[in-house]
């Protein structure tokens, strides 16, 4: 059930059979169908997910108009850390874009790992920094790039996700209107 959580976790950190066998009863399953939300803007996210299958985005509303931030697919985490962390209301809306199969985990079950897995501190570090890099990528992206970069980005980010993504999300992404991302993939692939 937890195979790949399990494989992922023990790249970062050894964990013991008992470890393994803690972290495995401290998730539960969850599916999501596409345009589900696994968290909607004015909720308090309440679990961190690991995506088994399936794809997510993350976007905000922004003038009325949604603009996607983030497209997450199976074998990373997805969660409003912040949210879950300070138990505060989310600005951010997490969308199922195709049918997903997650294991989730609540604060109290996954602190009580982080406290009694001897690594379990390091781990879960190490997990925030990858999603803190994420993060600033994007915020570094959107300040220092224009829509033709950002598109490149993209394309070498989510190379093996251009076909699952629908174009006017990519657009979205990409902080254009669909006709301007046709634009800019004609002209790119000149």
């Amino acid at each position: 059930m937890n195979s790949k959580l399990l494989s992922l976790l023990n790249e970062l950190v050894k964990l013991n059979p008992e470890e393994e066998e803690l972290i495995t009863s401290s998730f539960t399953p969850l599916t999501l169908s596409k345009g589900d939300f696994f968290l909607r803007e004015g909720n308090v996210c309440k679990y961190v997910g690991f995506l088994r299958k399936g794809l997510v985005r993350y976007f905000v509303l922004k003038n009325e108009e949604e603009s996607t931030f983030e497209f997450t697919k199976e074998g990373d985490f997805i969660s409003d850390y912040s949210s879950f962390n300070r138990k505060e209301k989310s600005i951010q809306n997490i969308e199922a874009i195709e049918d997903c199969d997650l294991l989730v985990i609540n604060q109290e079950k996954l602190h009580y790992i982080f406290n009694n897995i001897p690594n379990g501190n390091h781990l879960g570090r190490l997990i925030i920094e990858h999603r803190f890099d994420v993060m600033v990528n994007q915020l570094l992206a959107v300040y220092m790039q224009n829509s033709e970069q950002r598109y490149q980005k993209f394309v070498s980010d989510y190379a093996d996700l251009t076909q699952r993504i629908p174009q006017y999300l990519i657009a979205s992404y990409v902080g254009v209107q669909p006709p301007s991302l046709s634009r800019i993939r004609k002209r790119l692939s000149r």
